[in-house]
Order: C-alpha cells, then structure tokens, then sequence
C-alpha cells in the first residue's frame, strides 16, 4: 500500500514538473506576431507594437511616464540638467499639459495642443498666467493640430476636423466639422501629424499598424490635403512612422522625419530625417532601412538603390518626432534656416538614447547635412527618462516653444546675448 501511495506522490511530482517545465519554456518562448491580416489591423492586441522578439532584446517595452505629469518642483529640478550653447536658456512656459504633442499658435496668441492617449486638445492662453484649459475631449488619438484662418484643425485618426472661430469660442468650440476622412481606422502607428505648406494644404503621414511587414494600401505614405475641398494628392510611399515635418521655406519641399523599424538590434536600423524632393518617391519601408539596410525579411528581392535616402540617420531608436526649420530673428544667425528636432527617445534598446532637441545643418537640396545636440540632459543615468521632448513651435519673438509628452509641459528656449 505504502508502495503505491509512494509510486502516486513520484507520478504527481513529475507531472508537475513536467508542467513547470512547460510554463518556463512559454515564458522563454519569444513573442511573434501574426500581423499580415485585416484582423490585427483592425483589432489590434495591447502590444501589437512590440513585434517579433529577439533573444538578444527579449522584453523590452516602452516606459510608461507619471500619469499626472510632473510637478513644478520636478521641472525645476530637470531644467538645471538641462545642457544648452552659451547664451541659451530653458525655462517652464506651461506645466498640467498632459501628455502633449503637437503644437500650433492661434492668430491672437493661443497656443493649441494636441495630446496622445487622451483624447483631449489643449489651449494655453498667451498671458502671464499661461491659464491651460482643455476645450476638447473625447477623441481618439488628436496628436496633430493646425491653425488656419482663424480655425483650429485637429486630426483624430481617420477625421481631419475643423473648428471655426476657435480662439474666440474656447468654451463651447461644439462638434467641428469633418473635412476629410479618405483614411483608415487602424489606430496603431495611426496618430498623425499636420504640417501645412503655403496654399493651405496640409501634408499628413500615415503609418503601418504594425512594427514590420507589407502594408495595407491606404497607409505607410505621405499625403497632402486640401481641408477646403476634401481633394488629396500621393505625396510619398514607404514610409514607416513620421510624426512631424515642416515645409522648407527656402526651397518649398516637404522635409519629415520616420521612424525606423524595431526588433533588429540595439545599433540598427537608423531613424532618418527625409526630404521629398519629387512627388511618388519611395523611401524604402519596408523592404530596406536607413537607406542602404535590406530588411532580413521583407527585403523580397529588392535593392536598397532602389529606394530614396535619408538626408540624413539620425541614430536607433531615438525617435525623432516634431521638426521645425528656424526662421526668427532671436537665434544668432548661423541659425537660421536650421532645422531642429524633437527626439522623443528610444525604448528599444537596452540604454535609452535621444530624448533632446537635435540641431541640423543643412543645405536645400539635402547636401552637406550634419547634426548636433542643442538641448540635452532628459535622460538621467542608464535608464530614467525625466523628460521625453515631443514638438517645437516658433514663437512670435523667435524664442522656441517644446512640448514634453512625459513630463507634461510646454518649455521655452530662448537666446540673449
């Protein structure tokens, strides 16, 4: 008898092993996606952007920032780490603007801000309170805003809005009315950002719902929108995640910054700052990164000579987002012209990099392009994030406005003598 019951308890203790055994391997197991079907478009998993694991960069995930912003206490604390050029200085324009992202200035000196996973746009009146207000709620994704003609415009995914009158109706802007909806619904990488040029037209980039593979149609390109009409042009295809551009004003073309591909390594591929120098060029996604590195998968054949190159890389996963060419009179003049970038920073790699405002110099046609911090000190050690810029705005005396998506704020960068 004792024989049997001993036999049973050896047979229950293997077993669970067994299954022990089992559990570990799942969780050794790397994570794939399956993300090539409309259903994983459409009804994305919660971490639908972490795409295919690697083992040598198995687990990592984006950070998640203070849900309440930081305190002013914490943004003084920051701004004294922060590293600029001589004679540059940053200080709080705004605090309680939560999750910010993109900016724009009303005609009477507002300051709209679009917010990502909120679903709230923001206006900041231009007095010395800098009173923040929310005027919208609701939405689903209104990262991207602009002002035209005394309308607030606001993209929430699929729905470019307008709202008339907006500075002089903050309290009760209403429904505002749909100018273009010609978009998918995927809400994965379909945040976007709104960049107009000089007739009015809006450029709007449109990402793949997903880290890697062959894209629907309708998305992993540029267009550019007549909000007036509805009409919209083909700007730009293979394009993976941009989120900022702006209009050259020397030139008139259309420069923006992507995103690259993640789950490759720490070092590859390059985020990329690009210039659309003809309408219909191909940037690469996804069959080739960085300009001159074949995807190990989609790749399909394809050359990297085929496809259009950045003006310049940027670095891995630093995640460059709104973009500015300079055009006040404050800076020295060596600014001028210059382009700056916010770099939301990278969480793809194991030592977090970016995460400040790089400053390029750079000719109209793309020749001669180099790049330099202008505002760094955001990242504090290996890994702590105190600050995670996310778009510059020019303010009317040439000083330069910066949301911080993670510390909820606005600062301002000037320059004195």
């Amino acid at each position: 008898m004792a024989s049997v019951f001993s036999r049973s308890v050896l047979a229950c203790a293997g077993l669970l092993a067994i299954l022990a055994a089992g559990e570990a391997q799942a969780q050794d197991k790397l994570k794939s996606y399956q993300s090539g079907s409309k259903e994983f478009w459409t009804h994305p998993p919660d971490d639908w952007f972490l795409g295919d694991e690697t083992e040598a960069q198995k687990g990592l995930a984006p950070p998640a920032g203070p849900p309440t912003g930081a305190s002013e206490a914490e943004l003084a604390a920051t701004l004294k780490k922060i590293k600029l050029p001589p004679g540059f200085k940053i200080e709080v324009y705004a605090s309680g603007v939560l999750a910010a992202r993109q900016m724009a200035w009303g005609d009477n000196g507002t300051l709209f801000v679009g917010s990502f996973g909120l679903g709230n746009v923001y206006a900041i009146s231009g007095g010395e309170t800098r009173e923040v207000k929310t005027i919208i709620k609701g939405l689903k994704m209104p990262t991207g805003i602009a002002f035209r003609d005394g309308a607030l415009y606001v993209i929430d995914i699929d729905r470019l809005i307008r709202y008339d009158n907006a500075e002089a109706n903050l309290d009760h802007l209403g429904e505002g009315k749909v100018v273009y909806d010609d978009m998918p619904s995927y809400v994965a990488h379909g945040w976007k950002y709104l960049a107009p040029d000089k007739d009015g037209w809006f450029y709007v980039p449109f990402g793949p719902p997903f880290n890697i593979g062959l894209p629907p149609t309708s998305v992993s390109q540029i267009r550019r929108v007549d909000p007036k009409t509805g009409n919209a042009e083909l700007v730009a295809l293979g394009v993976r995640n941009s989120v900022g551009g702006d209009v050259d004003p020397r030139s008139g073309k259309y420069w923006f910054t992507e995103n690259a591909r993640d789950w490759i390594s720490d070092d590859l591929p390059s985020d990329k700052l690009n210039m659309v120098s003809k309408l219909g060029e191909h940037f690469g996604y996804p069959y080739c990164h960085q300009g001159d590195m074949p995807d190990p998968k989609f790749a399909m054949g394809h050359q990297c000579s085929e496809f259009t190159p950045p003006v310049l890389k940027l670095g891995a996963h630093v995640a460059p987002l709104g973009m500015k060419f300079y055009t006040g009179a404050q800076f020295p003049a060596e600014y001028q012209n210059n382009i700056f970038i916010a770099e939301h920073g990278s969480w793809n790699r194991h030592k977090y990099q970016g995460a400040l405002i790089k400053r390029v110099i750079v000719d109209p046609d793309g020749k001669n392009a180099k790049q330099e911090d202008f505002a760094s000190g955001w990242i504090e050690g290996d890994q702590g994030y105190l600050g995670r810029p996310a778009d510059i705005v020019l303010a009317k005396d040439g000083a330069l406005l910066v949301a911080d998506y993670w510390a909820g704020a606005i600062y301002r960068i000037s320059y004195s003598k």
